[in-house]
Protein backbone atom coordinates (compact mmCIF):
# COMPACT_ATOMS: atom_id res chain seq x y z
CA UNK A 1 0.00 0.00 0.00
CA UNK A 2 1.13 3.28 -1.37
CA UNK A 3 0.60 7.03 0.90
CA UNK A 4 1.26 9.82 -1.68
CA UNK A 5 2.59 13.57 -0.49
CA UNK A 6 0.86 16.56 -1.17
CA UNK A 7 -0.92 17.59 -4.03
CA UNK A 8 -0.81 20.14 -6.51
CA UNK A 9 -0.88 23.51 -4.09
CA UNK A 10 -4.12 26.06 -5.42
CA UNK A 11 -3.60 28.57 -7.66
CA UNK A 12 -1.21 27.39 -10.34
CA UNK A 13 1.79 27.24 -8.14
CA UNK A 14 4.81 24.87 -8.90
CA UNK A 15 3.51 21.49 -7.41
CA UNK A 16 6.24 20.18 -4.86
CA UNK A 17 7.43 16.62 -4.94
CA UNK A 18 5.20 13.57 -5.17
CA UNK A 19 6.81 11.21 -2.75
CA UNK A 20 6.02 7.43 -2.42
CA UNK A 21 6.24 5.31 0.48
CA UNK A 22 5.43 1.59 0.90
CA UNK A 23 5.30 -0.52 3.62
CA UNK A 24 7.39 -3.24 2.28
CA UNK A 25 9.84 -1.59 0.71
CA UNK A 26 12.13 -3.72 -2.13
CA UNK A 27 15.93 -4.35 -1.53
CA UNK A 28 18.41 -2.08 -3.44
CA UNK A 29 18.76 -3.25 -6.79
CA UNK A 30 22.56 -2.86 -6.10
CA UNK A 31 22.10 -4.96 -3.05
CA UNK A 32 20.45 -8.49 -4.82
CA UNK A 33 22.03 -8.03 -8.01
CA UNK A 34 25.14 -9.07 -6.52
CA UNK A 35 23.50 -12.85 -6.02
CA UNK A 36 23.72 -14.04 -8.75
CA UNK A 37 24.75 -18.08 -9.97
CA UNK A 38 27.99 -17.42 -10.64
CA UNK A 39 28.84 -15.17 -7.80
CA UNK A 40 27.30 -17.51 -5.71
CA UNK A 41 29.12 -20.73 -6.99
CA UNK A 42 32.03 -18.34 -6.34
CA UNK A 43 31.50 -17.70 -3.14
CA UNK A 44 31.30 -13.22 -4.37
CA UNK A 45 27.94 -13.29 -3.36
CA UNK A 46 27.73 -10.35 -0.37
CA UNK A 47 27.21 -11.71 3.26
CA UNK A 48 23.82 -11.09 5.00
CA UNK A 49 24.12 -8.18 7.34
CA UNK A 50 24.15 -9.60 11.24
CA UNK A 51 21.22 -9.85 13.35
CA UNK A 52 20.96 -6.83 15.83
CA UNK A 53 22.34 -7.75 19.16
CA UNK A 54 22.06 -5.66 22.03
CA UNK A 55 21.27 -2.21 19.74
CA UNK A 56 17.56 -0.79 20.06
CA UNK A 57 17.53 0.25 16.93
CA UNK A 58 19.13 -1.15 13.43
CA UNK A 59 19.01 -0.57 9.54
CA UNK A 60 17.46 -2.56 7.06
CA UNK A 61 17.36 -1.51 3.43
CA UNK A 62 17.71 1.99 4.94
CA UNK A 63 15.00 2.31 7.08
CA UNK A 64 15.23 2.81 10.48
CA UNK A 65 13.64 0.10 12.67
CA UNK A 66 13.65 0.00 16.33
CA UNK A 67 13.54 -3.62 17.93
CA UNK A 68 11.68 -2.75 20.94
CA UNK A 69 8.23 -1.23 18.61
CA UNK A 70 4.50 -2.57 19.71
CA UNK A 71 3.35 -4.82 17.31
CA UNK A 72 0.06 -2.73 17.54
CA UNK A 73 0.54 0.74 18.63
CA UNK A 74 -1.46 2.60 20.70
CA UNK A 75 -3.89 5.33 19.54
CA UNK A 76 -2.52 8.02 22.33
CA UNK A 77 0.89 7.46 20.37
CA UNK A 78 -0.64 8.36 17.04
CA UNK A 79 -2.90 11.60 18.33
CA UNK A 80 -5.75 9.87 18.68
CA UNK A 81 -8.50 10.63 21.27
CA UNK A 82 -9.00 6.96 22.85
CA UNK A 83 -13.35 6.47 22.95
CA UNK A 84 -13.03 3.57 25.43
CA UNK A 85 -11.22 3.02 28.88
CA UNK A 86 -7.83 0.97 28.85
CA UNK A 87 -8.84 -1.64 30.74
CA UNK A 88 -12.13 -3.06 28.26
CA UNK A 89 -13.87 -5.82 26.69
CA UNK A 90 -13.47 -6.04 23.31
CA UNK A 91 -16.16 -8.04 22.40
CA UNK A 92 -18.62 -5.60 24.31
CA UNK A 93 -16.53 -2.22 22.84
CA UNK A 94 -17.08 -3.23 19.31
CA UNK A 95 -20.62 -4.03 19.75
CA UNK A 96 -20.93 -0.34 21.19
CA UNK A 97 -18.75 1.08 18.09
CA UNK A 98 -21.23 -0.98 15.84
CA UNK A 99 -24.28 0.87 17.30
CA UNK A 100 -22.72 4.29 17.52
CA UNK A 101 -21.39 4.28 13.85
CA UNK A 102 -25.13 3.08 12.83
CA UNK A 103 -26.29 6.28 14.86
CA UNK A 104 -24.04 8.86 13.70
CA UNK A 105 -24.78 7.90 10.03
CA UNK A 106 -28.83 7.68 10.66
CA UNK A 107 -28.02 11.74 12.14
CA UNK A 108 -25.67 12.39 9.15
CA UNK A 109 -28.67 11.44 6.89
CA UNK A 110 -30.67 13.80 8.44
CA UNK A 111 -28.42 16.75 8.55
CA UNK A 112 -27.61 16.37 4.43
CA UNK A 113 -31.68 16.24 4.22
CA UNK A 114 -32.04 19.21 6.26
CA UNK A 115 -29.29 21.50 5.92
CA UNK A 116 -26.24 19.86 3.90
CA UNK A 117 -23.95 22.51 4.37
CA UNK A 118 -23.90 23.19 7.72
CA UNK A 119 -20.68 22.86 9.72
CA UNK A 120 -22.23 19.51 11.69
CA UNK A 121 -22.21 17.79 8.23
CA UNK A 122 -18.53 17.78 8.47
CA UNK A 123 -18.37 16.94 12.41
CA UNK A 124 -20.68 14.04 12.26
CA UNK A 125 -18.32 12.43 8.57
CA UNK A 126 -15.39 13.24 10.98
CA UNK A 127 -17.01 11.59 13.94
CA UNK A 128 -17.74 8.34 11.60
CA UNK A 129 -14.47 8.40 10.75
CA UNK A 130 -12.95 8.57 14.39
CA UNK A 131 -15.30 5.25 15.03
CA UNK A 132 -14.30 2.89 11.79
CA UNK A 133 -10.42 3.86 13.17
CA UNK A 134 -11.27 2.63 16.96
CA UNK A 135 -13.43 -0.22 14.93
CA UNK A 136 -9.87 -1.11 13.03
CA UNK A 137 -7.77 -0.73 16.02
CA UNK A 138 -9.96 -3.32 18.08
CA UNK A 139 -9.82 -5.51 15.09
CA UNK A 140 -5.93 -5.80 14.84
CA UNK A 141 -5.54 -6.33 18.51
CA UNK A 142 -7.47 -9.52 17.99
CA UNK A 143 -4.69 -10.27 15.06
CA UNK A 144 -2.72 -12.26 17.81
CA UNK A 145 -5.19 -14.10 19.02
CA UNK A 146 -6.25 -15.37 15.22
CA UNK A 147 -2.28 -16.01 14.82
CA UNK A 148 -2.58 -18.33 17.62
CA UNK A 149 -6.21 -20.04 17.15
CA UNK A 150 -4.63 -20.64 13.16
CA UNK A 151 -1.74 -21.92 14.63
CA UNK A 152 -4.44 -24.62 17.09
CA UNK A 153 -6.34 -25.27 14.09
CA UNK A 154 -3.24 -26.35 11.93
CA UNK A 155 -1.74 -28.61 14.76
CA UNK A 156 -5.20 -30.06 14.81
CA UNK A 157 -5.05 -31.21 11.50
CA UNK A 158 -1.99 -32.38 11.87
CA UNK A 159 -2.85 -34.31 14.28
CA UNK A 160 -5.93 -35.46 12.94
CA UNK A 161 -4.02 -36.45 9.47
CA UNK A 162 -1.47 -38.62 11.46
CA UNK A 163 -3.69 -40.28 13.55
CA UNK A 164 -6.16 -41.33 10.46
CA UNK A 165 -2.40 -42.18 8.74
CA UNK A 166 -1.64 -44.57 11.72
CA UNK A 167 -4.89 -46.08 11.66
CA UNK A 168 -4.52 -46.96 7.93
CA UNK A 169 -1.13 -48.08 8.61
CA UNK A 170 -2.60 -50.04 11.25
CA UNK A 171 -4.97 -51.82 9.55
CA UNK A 172 -2.54 -52.67 6.47
CA UNK A 173 -0.10 -54.02 9.14
CA UNK A 174 -3.52 -56.08 10.59
CA UNK A 175 -4.00 -57.64 7.15
CA UNK A 176 -0.73 -58.89 6.84
CA UNK A 177 0.18 -60.78 10.13
CA UNK A 178 -3.26 -62.42 8.56
CA UNK A 179 -2.21 -63.20 5.55
CA UNK A 180 1.58 -64.19 7.19
CA UNK A 181 -0.46 -66.35 9.72
CA UNK A 182 -2.45 -67.99 6.98
CA UNK A 183 0.52 -68.73 5.14
CA UNK A 184 1.99 -70.29 8.41
CA UNK A 185 -0.65 -72.77 8.80
CA UNK A 186 -0.44 -73.90 5.33
CA UNK A 187 3.21 -74.29 5.43
CA UNK A 188 3.75 -77.48 7.22
CA UNK A 189 1.52 -79.98 4.98
CA UNK A 190 3.49 -78.39 2.20
CA UNK A 191 6.42 -79.06 3.86
CA UNK A 192 5.51 -82.85 4.53
CA UNK A 193 4.82 -83.76 0.71
CA UNK A 194 8.07 -82.05 -0.60
CA UNK A 195 9.80 -83.67 2.02
CA UNK A 196 8.36 -86.82 0.72
CA UNK A 197 8.81 -86.23 -2.76
CA UNK A 198 12.57 -85.11 -1.64
CA UNK A 199 13.18 -88.14 -0.18
CA UNK A 200 11.70 -90.37 -3.17
CA UNK A 201 14.11 -88.53 -5.68
CA UNK A 202 16.87 -88.91 -3.64
CA UNK A 203 16.49 -92.49 -3.14
CA UNK A 204 15.91 -92.87 -6.57
CA UNK A 205 19.11 -91.09 -7.74
CA UNK A 206 20.98 -93.00 -5.13
CA UNK A 207 20.25 -96.22 -6.30
CA UNK A 208 20.95 -95.37 -9.74
CA UNK A 209 23.94 -94.48 -8.87
CA UNK A 210 24.77 -97.48 -7.13
CA UNK A 211 23.65 -99.51 -9.91
CA UNK A 212 25.74 -97.46 -12.35
CA UNK A 213 28.98 -97.75 -10.37
CA UNK A 214 28.97 -101.67 -9.79
CA UNK A 215 31.66 -103.38 -12.52
CA UNK A 216 29.39 -106.08 -14.29
CA UNK A 217 30.69 -109.62 -13.48
CA UNK A 218 33.13 -111.34 -16.10
CA UNK A 219 33.86 -115.07 -16.15
CA UNK A 220 37.67 -116.82 -16.25
CA UNK A 221 36.95 -117.30 -19.87
CA UNK A 222 36.47 -114.09 -20.98
CA UNK A 223 39.15 -112.68 -19.02
CA UNK A 224 41.76 -114.76 -20.42
CA UNK A 225 40.38 -114.36 -23.73
CA UNK A 226 41.11 -110.35 -23.00
CA UNK A 227 44.52 -111.39 -22.32
CA UNK A 228 45.47 -113.33 -25.01
CA UNK A 229 44.24 -110.69 -27.15
CA UNK A 230 46.27 -107.50 -25.22
CA UNK A 231 49.73 -110.07 -25.34
CA UNK A 232 49.64 -110.27 -29.24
Amino acid sequence: MASLGSGAAAGGSSAPEVTQVTQMPLPPQFYYSNYTDENIRRGRAPKPPPPPQTSDTYQMFGVTFHADDAIIRPLESQGIRRLYPQNFDHRRELKKLNHSVLTNFLDLLDILIQSPESQKRQEKIDDISLLFIHMHHLINEFRPHQARETLRVMMEVQKRQTLETCDRFQKHLEKCVDVIKQALNNLPEQCDSDSKLLASTEMYLTKNKEETSTEPAVSSEDKMMCDIVDSM
